[in-house]
């Protein structure tokens, strides 16, 4: 008799067995309310883990992970090198999640052309420069093999340069540099356009060699504005980070400078502060769609078990105690629940699969960074989502699952 309640459940979820014209339309409505219900969370959980790790990405892509440069670049306004030799290069490897270390050099400058001109930050990378990420936002031209030893002047401006100089890929303009009262014309010649659609590097950054930077500043061609640290796991940032520093605050470089360290969540913190932010919403929805679910299943099972008042008053008249119908209503809830998750999961994963493949829903990238709703699946949030939904939907359905202790087998009999 210990499945009784299962085997009771699932004669009333059966359709054949069920002819009832207020318990269908009651199931299906509940049915509707947990599987919209889950969509919507899918949805929002998809697109939120998108735009965190697409903003976060382009911004890490952009600067790194974690930036070592001179004290003094932090607490001054102005330029100031390091030497990244084998032994501070060797150090930072050390630490076991580092994967890559690549020197970049800062500028400023302004680019000319006939009609227009435009002030930039001229940043020269290295021959070890990983480029994957610049390589994935060029949009004209070609990223260049960039150099330490010699240059031919190429240049890689943004797209919003690029408009706003009326600029293509080929054409050669001046840029002039003022340091220490000294004016220095360079011309370069345009190799390729960038479109990152975050407007804090693409109104400012274009990217050429080293060497030229270097050449800029009057630095030597061992030095350099900082050093920038890419390591495997993301997640792993916050762990990582106090060792980076501690290394960078007990070593000199061999000119004696004194270096500093700061992560990429310390250099740009409204970005990550504003996707921070998204996680609360994303909180206030799934406890809107849980209580959504929760209440349409409240409502269902009430007139579930309403309609079955004379099949309760039987069950108590041939001896069934309140536990086991209680349990058997409960155990077809869960029929009910399952049957929303099912095609809960359709829809949602639906809707998210379809916008990966067709960006059918496009965003303004001057407010969202992005031109199209970013998606990304993942599966032990996706299975966390169906799990707690199952069991909080449940769970509410204990205290209205008590109203059978109430019905009264002789009443019962005569219910209509």
């Amino acid at each position: 008799m210990s499945n009784l309640p299962l085997f009771l459940a699932r004669h009333i979820y059966d359709e054949k067995g069920d002819k009832k014209k207020v318990s269908r339309p009651a199931i299906r409505i509940a049915t509707i309310g947990v599987a919209i219900g889950l969509a919507v969370m899918i949805v929002t959980v998809s697109v939120v883990l998108g735009f965190k790790h697409t903003i976060r990405d382009k911004v890490a892509g952009f600067g790194s992970h974690i930036q070592i440069q001179n004290i003094f670049a932090y607490t001054q306004a102005g330029n100031f090198p390091i030497c990244l030799g084998d032994t501070l290069t060797t150090a930072f490897k050390q630490v076991k999640e580092v994967r890559h270390i690549q020197r970049y050099t800062h500028t400023q400058g302004i680019l000319k052309t006939d009609n227009d001109f435009m002030g930039v930050v001229l940043k020269g990378l290295g021959a070890e420069y990983d480029t994957q990420f610049l390589k994935e936002s060029m949009i004209e031209g070609e990223l260049p093999q960039f150099c330490d030893s010699a240059s031919k002047y190429p240049l890689v401006i943004s797209k919003t340069m690029a408009d706003k100089l009326q600029l293509r890929v080929g054409d050669r303009l001046f840029a002039y540099f003022i340091n220490n009262d000294d004016i220095k014309a360079r011309r370069f010649t345009i190799k390729g356009i960038y479109q990152t659609n975050m407007k804090r590097f693409d109104d400012i950054f274009c990217l050429t060699d080293i060497y030229v930077t270097n050449k800029l500043n009057g630095w030597r061609t061992d030095q350099c504005s900082g050093a920038e640290l890419l390591i495997n796991d993301f997640t792993q940032l916050e762990q990582i980070y106090p060792q980076i520093a501690e290394i960078a605050n007990k070593t000199h470089d061999k000119d004696e400078q004194t270096l500093a360290a700061q992560t990429i969540m310390q250099a740009y913190p409204q970005v990550f502060s504003w996707l921070g932010l998204l996680d609360i919403n994303v909180w206030i929805i799934l406890a809107l769609m849980t209580a959504v679910a929760g209440f349409t299943m409240i409502s269902g099972l009430l007139i579930i078990i309403l309609e079955r008042t004379q099949m309760i008053g039987i069950l108590k008249a041939l001896g069934a105690r309140n536990n086991t119908i209680r349990h058997t209503f409960l155990w077809f809830a869960a029929f009910i629940i399952g049957k929303g998750l099912f095609w809960g999961n359709i829809i949602g994963l639906g809707i998210v699969i379809l916008q990966m493949k067709t960006g059918l829903v496009s965003l303004d990238p001057q407010t969202y960074y992005v031109n199209e709703a970013p998606m990304e699946i993942n599966v032990p949030i996706i299975i966390a989502l169906n799990l707690s939904t199952l069991i909080i939907s449940v769970l509410v359905l204990i205290a209205p699952s008590y109203l059978v202790s109430r019905i009264h087998p002789a009443r019962s009999m005569r219910y209509e």
